[in-house]
């Protein structure tokens, strides 16, 4: 009797230790009370982004080239034959009295769009180029604004009810099932430009230290927000940059990705030397237990017909260290004919840059949605 009950005792104790090193083994997002789908995609997107590049691009499903919200359309799909991995959202102007995005998006269909995404196993991101609180004007205005707008400041509650409006938008986001769906968070991005209010000639690193991680404690403790990963990204102006890539980072309890914008280096510029600069942003997020992303790039109107195999493809793969960058993000596909002008940052149909496309999606090592595993359940 006593040897079986030693028996049960030690299976019961292999057992909890499996259980344990099964525990061990997930890390957290910042957000300790993160739902479980945000936890599995956290842990998910580093694991994939060891061995793989997914691929992204901006309003994908909104509109395109030549056509604007037509259900089931992206130019990414007609090109390739499959939706992006990643889908980019912008969500400037959200306020109260908005119901349009900067770039005119509905901002109730790209609720539906992002659950479209989310449905079929893809991973949605948010940036946003907020409004100036101070001056009403938009994110080019460069007047500073920071000081205004932390506690204490004389437009801090105005701020805390645009955040107040964004924490609305992500709890309206649900599956099928009802849960949260999960998003990359992506804001006051490219600090180390003076081109926004939050800029690097704009405020002290003191200023953007405590935006930041206000946002992030406004958010997650104040509004109960938890289905968020927080992205970092300065931005890398083709290489020149990357010195200053922490002189603003507000800490490792602040930020799940760290990324990097940058369009310079995709254009003209030996994607070798591009290819270590990732390498380093993929050796510091693994230091770190973070994920890494070229979270913004491209180059408008892709002149190079053989831009993907030739500019995009070298700049992961170079550098053998670089290919732990988990996701690039391509910019928008401006509709012509509303926009009035030529504005495009993927391969549309019938650009001379479509075939390259197709064989830059057909390179093992990237991965388009319809190759994802289940992004949001630890079950792989």
């Amino acid at each position: 009797m006593k040897y079986v009950l030693f028996v049960i005792a030690g299976l019961l104790l292999a057992c909890q230790s499996s259980a344990e090193n099964q525990d061990t083994s997930r890390s957290l997002p910042i957000d300790k009370e993160a739902t479980t789908e945000t936890v599995a995609l956290f842990n998910n997107l580093k694991k994939v982004g060891e061995t793989h590049l997914l691929y992204g691009h901006q309003d994908d499903l909104a509109y395109g080239h030549d056509w604007w919200d037509e259900p089931g359309r992206s130019d990414v799909k007609e090109v390739t034959g499959s939706y992006p991995a990643i889908y980019g959202w912008e969500i400037g102007n959200i306020r109260q009295d908005t119901e349009v995005s900067l770039d005119n998006v509905n901002f109730e269909s790209m609720k539906n769009w992002i659950r479209e995404g989310y449905e079929r196993g893809g991973i949605n991101t948010i940036s946003w180029h907020m409004n100036h609180p101070v001056t009403d004007g938009n994110s080019w205005d460069r007047t500073p604004a920071v000081y205004a707008i932390l506690p204490g400041g004389d437009q801090h509650e105005k701020f805390k009810n645009w955040l107040d409006k964004f924490a609305e938008f992500t709890q309206d986001l649900r599956g099928g099932n009802g849960e949260l769906i999960p998003i990359i968070f992506r804001p006051y991005h490219e600090h180390t430009g003076s081109w926004f209010w939050w800029g690097e000639e704009q405020t002290t690193v003191e200023e953007y230290v405590a935006l930041w991680r206000f946002t992030v404690e406004y958010l997650k403790d104040e509004k109960g927000v938890h289905n968020l990963l927080y992205a970092y990204s300065p931005d890398n102006q083709g290489g020149r940059e990357l010195s200053n890539y922490y002189k603003k980072y507000p800490g490792d309890d602040y930020v799940d990705i760290l990324g990097m914008d940058d369009y310079g280096s995709m254009k003209d510029r030996d994607p070798v030397a591009f290819s270590d600069e990732l390498a380093w942003l993929a050796n510091e997020a693994k230091k770190k237990g973070k994920i890494a992303a070229l979270s913004e790039t491209g180059v408008d109107g892709i002149p190079d017909p053989k831009w993907w195999t030739g500019q995009v493809l070298p700049a992961f793969t170079s550098n053998t260290e670089a290919r732990g960058v988990a996701y690039v993000l391509t910019w928008r596909n401006a509709n012509a004919e509303r926009e009035q002008r030529e504005h495009f940052f993927t391969s549309y149909p019938g650009h001379p840059s479509a075939e390259d496309m197709k064989a830059f999606r057909e390179e093992e090592f990237v991965l388009f949605e319809d190759e994802l595993p289940d992004m949001y359940s630890f079950d792989q």
